[in-house]
């Protein structure tokens, strides 16, 4: 059945959440440093002690982020105006026995029926509405329903981190599950459209929008449908892309497509609904397959008739058995369990079949660039290091970077061009021992921020970055290095020029009327608890 937080619920709900501070601030300054980060780290003693003397705050920690079941008397005191009645016929609350973790005795009291927490940016808070996680079903381990809908989790988040945040006109939030993107979409568009094919997130999203306020346009069906001949200035999609046998076991992460298939179709199929220099974003797995790259595959998927920037991130590859049997958890399934072992060797069979090797999981980027342009960028970049600065910044900047270099980075735009160090690039030299003492050996040049960007350069190369102060056009950066190093003046323009494309692209050499690398505000991505 499926829940009925109207909006006249939602407003109370809310009125209920602000009153008592049950937001993405509130609940840290009740909690303290030490028990927040447990919290965040599922551990959920320290926030429970922390909360006995936080009053109905308390109880709404209690309640929704700790799981507990909490006397009705205070659980109502928590929730005015709305009534405890109303709030078990809306399918908010349920009733169950009396927690013995909670003070509150022997007898009935009530518990969560739903997961209802703050989530938020640098803006303020929201309040995000989806089903108890594995954890929280019945108190016992079991297999989530094929419906359910999940909360704020890493997937998620990521994507929030990885989205650029400009302002824009139509925001398409694809597969809105619980409504994270779209609630994040709000701050800089003008209009949301959110689709899903599950009625029960759609369900759940409409609650966590009216519950924060946000005004989306929610439509269901399957895949483009909804949105079937419209433009959009900004997609972003957190599609059900696990990879594995074409099967539908839960709505959030399988396709019913084989493999990825759904990846292929999307990075195929959403250029089409961009307006021009429209840009879509999303989560996507990718198979390696025996004798075949992974960029060779993924680029394969980009739509024939080009005029598409495309930028495909690779954060980690993960072997058949271990991304089986981590997904086999993800939905409650032990894999050692009669259950587990039957599905674990569909899937991993069905993996062998393919000459799968592993499975990449990264972000892709697709702007529309118009028709008879120029040449459009395709890049495929292995990012598995930690990210100093959300790739959002870093998104935004690669697609200014690659814009400036559609139009200034033919061999005369450069060499005319005034370009200058960016602030965060260091010069490493590494030395190594010798008969005679230390010997100059590798020199790098790398970004501190962001992804860490980095390029081995020689002598002269050092020597041209550090000439790059954005006063003379690299044209007569060039001439002079190659009297310094005697070199003819041509010979050291072909070997510079693609190596500063580079340069440029990963952002550490940058025009010089940027005062810094071009970037949205991409701070404070969002805060969940649980």
């Amino acid at each position: 059945m499926l829940p009925r937080l109207t909006p006249d619920l939602c407003a109370g709900l809310r009125a209920a959440f602000e009153r008592t501070g049950y937001q993405v601030d509130g609940v840290p300054e009740l909690l303290g440093e030490t028990a927040h980060a447990a919290l965040g780290r599922d551990e959920p003693v320290p926030a429970r002690l922390a909360s006995r003397a936080g009053g109905p705050l308390g109880t709404l920690v209690r309640l929704f982020l700790l799981g507990d079941t909490e006397p009705e008397d205070a659980v109502a005191e928590a929730l005015a105006p709305v009534t405890v009645a109303d709030a078990l016929h809306a399918g908010l609350l349920r009733r169950g026995p009396a927690s013995t973790t909670n003070g509150s005795g022997s007898g009935s009291g009530l518990a969560a029926a739903l997961d209802v927490r703050p989530h938020g940016d640098d803006h303020g808070s929201w309040w995000v509405v989806s089903d108890l996680d594995l954890g929280r079903l019945s108190g016992a381990a079991r297999a989530l329903p094929a419906d359910h809908v999940l909360g704020v989790g890493q997937a998620s988040l990521s994507l929030a981190r990885a989205t650029v945040r400009r302002p824009v006109g139509r925001l398409l939030d694809l597969g809105t599950g619980c409504g994270v993107q779209a609630l994040h979409g709000a701050r800089y568009a003008e209009r949301l459209v959110a689709t899903d094919v599950n009625p029960r997130a759609l369900a759940l999203a409409a609650a966590t929008f009216e519950l924060s306020g946000v005004d989306v346009e929610l439509r269901g069906g399957s895949w483009l449908e909804p949105v079937a001949g419209q433009r959009f200035d900004q997609i972003v999609s957190n599609p059900p892309f696990v990879a594995g046998p074409p099967r539908v076991r839960h709505t959030y992460r399988d396709s019913g497509l084989a493999g990825d298939e759904v990846a292929a179709r999307l990075v195929g199929a959403l250029p089409g609904l961009l307006a021009e220099g429209g840009v879509a974003q999303l989560l996507a797995c990718w198979l390696h397959v025996r004798g075949q790259d992974w960029p060779e595959r993924v680029c394969s998927w980009l739509p024939a008739s080009g005029a598409v920037d495309a930028w495909f991130v690779q954060r980690e590859v993960a072997d058949p058995a271990m991304y089986v049997g981590t997904w086999l958890r993800d939905s409650g399934i032990d894999p050692a369990s009669r259950i587990g072992r039957r599905e674990a060797e569909e899937w991993l069979t069905w993996f062998d079949a393919q000459g799968v090797e592993g499975v990449g999981f990264g972000f892709v980027t697709l702007r529309r660039t118009g028709r008879g342009g120029a040449e459009p960028t395709v890049l495929c970049e292995d990012v598995r290091d930690a990210l100093a600065d959300p790739l959002g910044v870093e998104t935004a900047g690669w697609l200014d970077r690659v814009d400036w270099l559609r139009r200034h980075g033919d061999d005369d735009g450069l060499l005319s061009a005034r370009l200058a160090v960016a602030p965060s690039v260091r010069l490493e030299q590494h030395a190594e021992p010798g008969p005679d003492g230390w010997r100059p050996g590798l020199r790098v040049v790398r970004r501190v921020d962001g992804p860490g960007w980095r390029h081995e350069v020689d002598e002269p190369a050092a020597a041209l970055l550090a000439g790059c102060q954005g006063m003379l056009p690299l044209g007569e950066l060039l001439a002079l290095l190659a009297v310094a190093h005697d070199r003819p003046t041509d010979e050291l323009v072909a070997a510079s020029l693609p190596a500063v494309r580079e340069l440029v692209r990963h952002g550490l050499l940058v025009p010089a009327q940027w005062s810094e690398v071009s970037s949205p505000v991409a701070a404070g991505v969002g805060q969940a608890y649980g």
